[in-house]
């Protein structure tokens, strides 16, 4: 997805105009035909992004002819966005008319076979299943607002699906791993307030069936040890089990990736250091599992060193209790994947060999 691709961005932002963008128009600089053309060869799938600056009446005249334009240049997925005070004036964004202008879009742009992503809705409350191309929306305050504003706190994601993902799947933009925004700026005193590890939590905490790698290129390259779990992570899941939780607390979850037998549980807490345990009798009876932990290193700290992460090896299976250390505003994340007799005769010597099972009473 590109964000600022089409022409008005230089005056929009706080100006509360009708008339600013066509979602048509492309910047000289934005070859839609050859970024068409390199998705392709790459296999990849392209995201249109329509800001509308909160000019909803504008998008409205504009829709059916963004759609086609989309289409005519093989884009099925689109981001909206709804920054600023509403057009038409005395309208907001909870309100009965914008409600209306959110299942207005839902329906056409299911017409159109397109997937959508919509960033400054309403809350949701169930219209994913009416309209199952509403793939996901923001609706909350996302991870974007850790660069520019004093952030979330570390106990927000302990919050927040007990609350606004009950409605639906949130697009919370996880996945950072340089944490402090001085690291490009050193003027700049913000920073997300979490670990990197509880970042990577985050993915299996926070439902949402469209993710994203939500930082840049080079951060991932320098530790591609940890991106290895986001590139192994399911995004939709065909079991989920709450295995622990404290709204506003703590969270563990672990779901199981749709049509795999692979698992992934993610572990958070709040600006508290805690210690969980995660009982792994969710597995299938019989099998062996591969247990790549991501965690917080010993010395991890949201706030004085948020980047230190450990990762280890284990063999598990049903019977096994894994005790998780989370740092203070930190996560674990685990992928949980089926191994054969032989691959475990080749870890052997690096994890700990299986518990013994259980005595029933």
């Amino acid at each position: 997805m590109v964000e600022g691709w089409n022409t008005g961005w230089e005056d929009w932002f706080g100006q509360w105009k009708e008339d600013v963008f066509d979602f048509v128009t492309p910047y000289p600089d934005f070859d839609v035909k050859g970024l068409q053309q390199y998705a392709a060869q790459k296999g990849v799938k392209l995201i249109m992004h329509h800001e509308t600056s909160a000019s909803v009446t504008n998008y409205e005249r504009w829709m059916d002819t963004a759609y086609r334009f989309m289409k005519q240049f093989g884009y099925d997925a689109v981001k909206t966005g709804y920054v600023g005070r509403i057009i038409p004036r005395g309208e907001h964004h909870d309100g009965q008319w914008m409600i209306k202008h959110y299942e207005r879009v839902a329906a056409k742009t299911a017409g159109y076979k397109i997937m959508l992503n919509a960033h400054e809705p309403v809350r949701p409350t169930g219209l994913h299943r009416t309209y199952p191309n509403w793939l996901a929306c923001e609706a909350a305050r996302g991870n974007e607002f850790n660069a520019w504003s004093h952030g979330n706190d570390p106990d927000h994601e302990t919050i927040l699906p007990f609350t606004r993902i009950m409605g639906g799947p949130m697009d919370y933009t996880p996945g950072i791993f340089k944490i402090k925004m001085n690291y490009y700026n050193p003027d700049k005193k913000e920073q997300v307030h979490t670990t990197l590890a509880k970042q990577m939590a985050l993915y299996i905490t926070m439902y949402s069936p469209l993710q994203m790698a939500a930082d840049l290129p080079e951060n991932y390259e320098a530790k591609m040890d940890a991106f290895q779990f986001i590139k192994d992570v399911a995004v939709d899941w065909d079991d989920t089990k709450v295995l622990d939780a404290e709204p506003g607390d703590y969270i563990l979850t672990a779901r199981k990736g749709k049509g795999t037998d692979n698992w992934f549980v993610g572990a958070i807490t709040d600006e508290n250091a805690r210690s969980l345990s995660a009982d792994l009798s969710f597995l299938d009876e019989g099998k062996v599992y591969q247990a790549i932990i991501y965690r917080d290193a010993d010395n991890a700290d949201w706030k004085n060193n948020p980047e230190a992460y450990t990762i280890e090896k284990k063999l598990v299976n049903k019977n096994s209790v894994l005790g998780l250390k989370l740092a203070s505003g930190g996560g674990t994340a685990i992928s949980l994947m089926p191994i054969t007799a032989e691959q475990q005769l080749q870890m052997k010597k690096e994890i700990k060999a299986l518990p013994k099972t259980k005595k029933k009473k």
